[in-house]
C-alpha cells in the first residue's frame, strides 16, 4: 500500500520537531499579560497549526482596547520569546531522525512544507540536529504565499521535488494540515489526537501513533 509513495511532505511543529507545545505555551503567557481572557487548553485546542496572523488577529479580537500596531508588536515579541524557549530546550520527536535517515538511504525524497518563517524553521531544526538531513528541502508558506488549510503549499513542494501530488503523502498534526493534504490529492498519515479531526476528515486519512510507527508502515520489514 505504502510501495506506491514516491515523497514524503512532513509538517515541521509537532510533526517532526516537539516545539507545538513550547511555542502555543509561549503565546498563551504573552497573551495573559495582556489580560487576554483565554485559557491554555483554548490555546491549545484552537491556534494548534493555524497561521500566526489569524492568530494574532484572534487575541487581539478578545482585548476590551486593542493597542495600536498590535499586530506587528505582540507578533514581534510572541515570535522573541519563542526563540528564548526554545534555546531553553528542544528535542525531535521520537523517531524522526532515524526516519529522515531511513528516507535518504533507501532514496525516497522528502521534505518539510512548514507554516512557520523560515528563520523559526531553520532555528528549531538547527536545534534539534534535524537541519542536516532536511537541507534545502524546507518550504515556508511566507515565501510560497499560501498557508495551510490551503492545500499549494504542498503542491509546490511537490513541484520542487519533481514528484506528482497524487503520488505524495503528508505527515501531519493539525487539522489544518490534515485538509491542506487532502485538499492537495495526497495521501495524509495524521498524528492528531483521536477527536481532533471531525468523522468526515478522520475517515479520509491514516492514523499514526507516532513516527515509529510510519516507519515501521513506510519499511515493512
Amino acid at each position: 500500500m505504502t510501495q506506491s509513495i514516491k515523497a514524503i511532505l512532513f509538517d515541521l511543529d509537532g510533526t517532526l520537531i516537539d516545539s507545538e507545545t513550547p511555542g502555543l505555551d509561549v503565546l498563551h503567557e504573552q497573551a495573559a499579560r495582556l489580560g487576554v481572557p483565554i485559557t491554555r487548553e483554548q490555546v491549545h485546542a484552537d491556534f494548534r497549526g493555524m497561521r500566526m496572523s489569524l492568530i494574532v488577529e484572534s487575541i487581539g479580537a478578545r482585548l476590551a482596547r486593542r493597542p495600536a500596531n498590535f499586530e506587528e508588536d505582540f507578533t514581534r515579541t510572541v515570535r522573541a520569546a519563542m526563540a528564548v524557549r526554545f534555546r531553553q530546550g528542544l528535542a525531535p520527536l521520537p523517531g524522526a531522525a532515524a526516519l529522515l535517515t531511513r528516507l535518504a538511504d533507501m532514496g525516497r525524497p522528502f521534505c518539510v512544507a512548514t507554516n512557520g518563517p523560515r528563520e523559526k524553521a531553520e532555528l528549531t531544526l538547527g536545534l534539534t540536529g534535524l537541519l542536516p538531513h532536511v537541507g534545502d528541502r524546507l518550504f515556508c508558506a511566507y515565501e510560497v504565499g499560501y498557508w495551510k488549510p490551503d492545500p499549494r503549499l504542498f503542491l509546490h513542494a511537490a513541484q520542487a521535488l519533481g514528484v506528482p501530488a497524487a503520488t505524495c503523502a503528508v505527515v501531519e498534526d493539525s487539522r489544518a494540515g490534515v485538509e491542506a493534504g487532502l485538499a492537495a490529492g495526497m495521501r495524509v498519515f495524521s498524528l492528531c489526537a483521536p477527536g481532533v479531526l471531525p468523522r468526515a476528515i478522520a475517515t479520509q486519512v491514516t492514523p499514526i501513533a507516532d513516527l515509529h510507527a510510519l516507519d515501521r508502515m513506510l519499511h515493512p520489514a
